[in-house]
C-alpha cells in the first residue's frame, strides 16, 4: 500500500483525519496522568496498553487479509518493538511520572531536529542553512522550555529528552525496515512484541491495576484512541494529502496535549517555557518542509 498517494477525495477530509489523529495521540500523556492516579504503574499501563491496541490491530488485519510480516523484515520489526519501542515509550510514561505532562509532550517533539542531525551525521544528508537553523532553534526551546520552574525534576527532564532521542533512532532504523513490510502489519507486529516484553516485565515486578473506573476507561482510551485510532487516522489521512502536509498538521499533537493538561491536570507554563514551546513548535514545522528527511512521514509507528 502506498500510503503516500494522494487522492482526490483528500482537500477536506485528509486533513480532518490528521486532525483527530493529532488529537487523539495529544491526549495520550493525560489519559496516562489519569491512569496513575487511580494506582496503575506506568510497566502495568503499557502492557495493557500494547496488548488491547495490538489484539485490534490482529482483528484489522485479518478482516483485511494483510499478510504479516516474514524473515529478516519481521526480524527487525521484533526487535524495533522489543527493545526501541519498550525503551521508548518506558523513557516517556515513566517521565509523566516525574514531570508535567505538556512539559514531556513538547521534549518528545524535539525528535524531527534530532532526526535531521542524525541523518545528517548518519547518513550524509546536506545540513543545510534552514535544517541547521531548525536545529539550533530546537535547542533554544529546550534550554528555555526546562529551566529550573518547579514544574518538574531533572529526571523526569532527562527522561523526556530521551524518549525522543530513542525516538529518533527508531525512526531511522524503521525507515529501513517499514518499506519491506506496510505500515499498518509493521505497527502490528511491533505492538505484539512491545506487549511481550511488557508482559515479562509486569510478571517480575507485579501488575499495579487501577482501582478506579476512571483509570481503567483511561487506559481503554490509551489503547483505542491514543494508539489505534490515532494510527488508522493518521495513515489514512496520509494517503490523501501526503506526508509534508500530514507532518505539519501533526504538530498541532503537542500543542493539544498543553492545553488539555491546563484543563484536565491544571498544569501550566511560564512566559519563558511558553516561548521555548513555541521555538520547538517552529522548529518542529521547519523540519516537515519538502526536502527535509523523508524518514520523519514514518513517525506514527505508535509512541
Amino acid at each position: 500500500m502506498n500510503v503516500t498517494k494522494r487522492s482526490p477525495g483528500g482537500r477536506h477530509l485528509g486533513p480532518a483525519l490528521i486532525v483527530i489523529s493529532a488529537i487523539s495521540f495529544g491526549a495520550l500523556p493525560i489519559f496516562a496522568r489519569l491512569a496513575y492516579a487511580a494506582g496503575a504503574t506506568p510497566t502495568t499501563v503499557l502492557l495493557l496498553r500494547f496488548a488491547l491496541a495490538a489484539l485490534v490491530m490482529v482483528c484489522v488485519m485479518i478482516a483485511r487479509r494483510m499478510p504479516f510480516p516474514r524473515g529478516y523484515a519481521l526480524l527487525g520489526l521484533v526487535l524495533m518493538g522489543g527493545v526501541g519501542y519498550v525503551g521508548q515509550s518506558l523513557a516517556y510514561f515513566t517521565a509523566l511520572t516525574l514531570t508535567s505532562a505538556g512539559l514531556v509532550a513538547l521534549l518528545l517533539y524535539l525528535y524531527p531536529a534530532i532526526v535531521t542531525l542524525l541523518s545528517a551525521l548518519i547518513f550524509k544528508e546536506r545540513l543545510t542553512p534552514i535544517k541547521l537553523g531548525a536545529v539550533l532553534l530546537a535547542l533554544a526551546g529546550t534550554i528555555l522550555t526546562i529551566r529550573p520552574t518547579g514544574s518538574g525534576s531533572t529526571l523526569g527532564i532527562l527522561l523526556g529528552v530521551a524518549s525522543a532521542i530513542i525516538y529518533s533512532i527508531y525512526i531511522l532504523v524503521g525507515s529501513r525496515v517499514m518499506p519491506q513490510s506496510g505500515v499498518i502489519s509493521s505497527s502490528t507486529v511491533v505492538m505484539i512484541s512491545a506487549a511481550i516484553v511488557y508482559g515479562g516485565i509486569v510478571t517480575v515486578q507485579g501488575p499495579a491495576f487501577p482501582r478506579t473506573r476512571l483509570g481503567w476507561a483511561a487506559i481503554l482510551a490509551i489503547a483505542l484512541i491514543s494508539t489505534v485510532l490515532a494510527i488508522v487516522t493518521f495513515f489514512a489521512g496520509l494517503k490523501r494529502i501526503g506526508p509534508s502536509r500530514a507532518a505539519t498538521i501533526s504538530t498541532l499533537e503537542p500543542v493539544t496535549s498543553v492545553v488539555l493538561a491546563a484543563l484536565v491536570l491544571g498544569e501550566g507554563f511560564n512566559t519563558l517555557q511558553a516561548i521555548g514551546g513555541c521555538l520547538i513548535l517552529v522548529a518542529a514545522l521547519l523540519c516537515n518542509l519538502p526536502g527535509f528527511p523523508r524518514l520523519l512521514t514514518l513517525r506514527r509507528n505508535p509512541r
